[in-house]
């Protein structure tokens, strides 16, 4: 099911999120499995990123909900991880997401050169909702 979801995320999200594509994940399970199947999907350069260029943007409107609506709607665990520097992200379905505050994205400060609110000296952005 979830190598299916990757599929149909490639198939049905590229005109949103850009160009991506299906790649093999390796994570450990809910139940301490090792699990290797075929779905990451690689978004390479995430539009919406890149359109907002605000890193509380991309995780309150885009990782969380998706994450969620995966995860407790559809009964499909998804873990997203974009990655500020490249505006790339990855999509793991089957990986359950952490907590965010023990993720990179959770402290991950503005995009300096992009973001209006922007503060060289904020630790992380003040935009980002736990």
């Amino acid at each position: 099911m979830c190598e299916l979801n990757a599929w149909f995320a490639v198939q049905l999200f590229e005109w949103l999120v850009g160009p991506c594509e299906v790649t093999e994940a390796e994570f450990t399970d809910e139940h301490g499995n090792l699990v290797r199947q075929q779905s990451r999907v690689h978004i390479k350069k995430c539009r919406y990123l890149e359109q907002s260029n605000c890193v509380g943007m991309c995780i309150n409107m885009c990782k969380l909900p998706t994450q969620n609506f995966f995860t407790q709607d559809f009964g499909i665990p998804l873990t997203m991880t974009p990655n500020f520097e490249d505006y790339s992200c990855e999509m793991v379905f089957g990986q359950m997401p952490p907590p965010l505050e023990t993720e990179a994205a959770y402290t991950q400060p503005c995009l300096l050169t992009k973001c209006e609110t922007a503060s060289p000296y904020s630790q992380a952005c003040p935009k980002i909702q736990s």
